[in-house]
C-alpha cells in the first residue's frame, strides 16, 4: 500500500505563494507517478501537475509558469510551489500516486485523477483578492 500526508496549505492574498509537500510511505513501485490535484467547492477534481519518478512532468494550462511540481527522491516527499496565485486557485489540493497513470505513448503521468488510486487526506488553499 502507499500512504500520502500533504502539509503546507494556508490562506494568501491574491499574487502570493505557498509550498505543498507530500510525505510518501509504503510500496515505492506504486509511486512511479505522483501528482497534485485540486477540487473547488461544487467543482469536480483538476489534475494540476504531475511528475515521473526519472523528472518528467506535466502541468494544467491553468498553472503553467506559475506553479512548480518537484520531488526528493532520498526523503520519499513531493512538493508543489505555488506563485502569483490567483483566488481561483482556492480549492482542496490532493496528493496522489499511481505507478499505473504513466502513459508509455506518451512519456508522461496523466493528469486524469481516475488515474491514480491513491490520495492523500488533502490540504486547504485560500487565496483571496
Amino acid at each position: 500500500q502507499v500512504q500520502l500526508v500533504e502539509s503546507g496549505g494556508g490562506s494568501v492574498q491574491s499574487g502570493g505563494s505557498l509550498r505543498l509537500s507530500c510525505a510518501a510511505s509504503g510500496d515505492i513501485y506504486k509511486r512511479y507517478c505522483m501528482g497534485w490535484f485540486r477540487q473547488a467547492p461544487g467543482k469536480e477534481r483538476e489534475g494540476v501537475a504531475t511528475i515521473y519518478t526519472h523528472g518528467t512532468t506535466s502541468y494544467a494550462d491553468s498553472v503553467k509558469g506559475r506553479f512548480t511540481i518537484s520531488q526528493d527522491n532520498a526523503k520519499n516527499t513531493l512538493y508543489l510551489q505555488m506563485n502569483s496565485l490567483k483566488p481561483e486557485d482556492t480549492a482542496i489540493y490532493y496528493c496522489a500516486a499511481d505507478s499505473r497513470a504513466y502513459s508509455y505513448s506518451g512519456g508522461f503521468c496523466t493528469l486524469g485523477p481516475l488515474s491514480f488510486a491513491y490520495w492523500g487526506q488533502g490540504t486547504q488553499v485560500t487565496v483571496s483578492s
